[in-house]
């Protein structure tokens, strides 16, 4: 308990002030004129003051807070390497024992641990101990132990960066001469061209061994054992890798093993380069001649990054007028080059009111489901033969295709809109014209009904129905 005095002014403290000094002068002038009664004069108006000053006796019982200590554990992956977890625990019990029997101190454990993804960034012991001084007053933070094995990936330049000043103790598991080798990247690329090569740059390190010491480097593509190279330890190596097809290659590169080092795990890094095409090659085959092909070629005529290939189905094979064979003109599909030889060199395949009219046969169509499954795209653009007994979706393409026909066509005029998942779509976010609550663009008159099975409807017709469905698959 504790007693103090404190002012409350009855007026502002200026004003206050202020009267005080008036009353000074007075009594000031008074004593030394010798007046008449000057003192008691003098004497009235200091408590007259002070009552303006209004003093206030205060009785304050006060509760010492404790300061609070911050451990934290490395619960990471290299943690378990030997017997480095038994050292920690130990560490752990030890300091939690001595930190508990110390007077008007408080201990907050935290822990840390790292994740084993590609997406994973080391042990980010900081990040954690930022997160435990988030709700610690500055004025009762005593500390921070840190139990480690030295492997922390995020150590500040300065302390004065977390906000807090105080000190940092490390207590390192582990054992004196241990060696480990790591291989590092320096430079990865995220992307590349298909059939162009990209520069890797990395560096082997051998911690606890000389430096210099060749090191074979094996190389692994997509599982498949590439070839290997010679590197040297503590020097940074530069190769070159050889994007071979689109989508992801996954490169692996593994260093030999170095003669008693801790744990091989960190002997391997992995690289995910996307292989892009420099051309966007299209193959468009049109069910039947109409007047939408010419907007289909020139769209993606206008762009020169698109090679396009384009096949009008002219003549069914039911049709029959008589016509002799050698008055035809007419360009025979190559539908086993097409879909068997060069099937993968297309990026995107269109069927456009295609229907099944035994044109191409269903193993070929089976083929374009697999292609689509190891990363191709298909497109299909229907309009009633899609709701047909002969629609594609009656084909192994059913596989893949997000929306299964009901058999009925709507006739109706409707203006499409973007649905609230479009909004935020890639594809169509953003579409000029497309007006929540009333479209620019014109009237459409017909919708194929379907059931959605999955994927996403970014465009719809009258009452909801959908009328574009993304989906990815495989």
């Amino acid at each position: 308990m504790q007693w103090t005095m404190d002012f409350q002014p009855l007026v502002p403290v200026w004003l206050a002030i202020a009267l005080a000094v008036i009353v000074a002068i007075v009594a000031f002038a008074g004593l030394v004129a010798r007046a008449r009664g000057a003192f008691l004069r003098a004497l009235t108006g200091a408590v007259l003051t002070l009552a303006v000053f209004n003093p206030v006796l205060l009785r304050e019982e006060r509760e010492n807070l404790p300061d609070i200590a911050v451990v934290v554990t490395d619960r990471s992956q290299s943690q378990t390497i030997g017997d480095r977890a038994a050292l920690t625990d130990a560490a752990e019990a030890e300091l939690s024992k001595r930190l508990g029997a110390a007077a008007n101190l408080e201990v907050r454990q935290v822990e840390v641990r790292s994740g084993i993804t590609s997406a994973d960034e080391g042990t980010l012991a900081f990040a954690a101990l930022r997160q435990a001084l988030s709700d610690i007053p500055p004025e009762r933070y005593a500390g921070t132990i840190m139990i480690t094995d030295g492997q922390v990936h995020d150590i500040p330049s300065s302390m004065e960066q977390l906000g807090y000043s105080g000190p940092l103790h490390g207590l390192v598991t582990g054992r004196e001469g241990e060696i480990d080798r790591t291989i590092k990247l320096t430079q990865s690329p995220k992307f590349g061209i298909v059939g162009q090569s990209q520069a890797l740059r990395f560096v082997v390190e051998d911690q606890g061994a000389a430096k210099g010491q060749p090191v074979q480097i094996t190389i692994t593509v997509d599982g498949v054992v590439a070839g290997t190279v010679t590197a040297q330890s503590g020097v940074e190596t530069e190769m070159e890798l050889d994007i071979t097809h689109g989508g992801d290659n996954i490169i692996e590169l593994s260093a030999a093993e170095l003669a008693g080092e801790l744990t091989t795990r960190n002997n391997r890094a992995i690289i995910v380069t996307k292989g892009i095409r420099d051309r966007l090659r299209v193959l468009l085959i049109s069910g039947k001649p109409h007047p939408g092909e010419r907007t289909w070629r020139n769209l993606l005529k206008a762009d020169t990054s698109v090679d396009l290939v384009h096949f009008t189905i002219l003549r069914p094979p039911e049709k029959q007028d008589g016509t002799p064979i050698n008055e035809l003109s007419l360009i025979a599909f190559p539908t086993r080059e097409l879909f068997v030889e060069k099937l993968d060199e297309f990026d995107l395949i269109i069927f456009d009111r295609y229907e099944r009219r035994g044109v191409l046969p269903i193993t070929y169509l089976a083929n374009i489901a697999d292609y689509v499954e190891k990363g191709g795209a298909v497109l299909v653009a229907a309009g009633p033969d899609y709701a047909q007994a002969t629609s594609i979706y009656r084909t192994p393409l059913s596989a893949i295709l997000p929306a299964m026909p009901t058999g009925e066509v709507t006739v109706g005029p409707f203006k499409a809109r973007v649905t609230e998942k479009g909004e935020r779509h890639p594809v169509v976010r953003g579409l000029p014209g497309a007006s929540k609550t009333e479209p620019t663009w014109g009237r459409w008159f017909r919708i194929i009904d379907s059931e959605v099975r999955n994927g996403d409807i970014v465009m719809a017709g009258p009452e909801d129905r959908p009328l574009m469905v993304l989906s990815r698959v495989g």
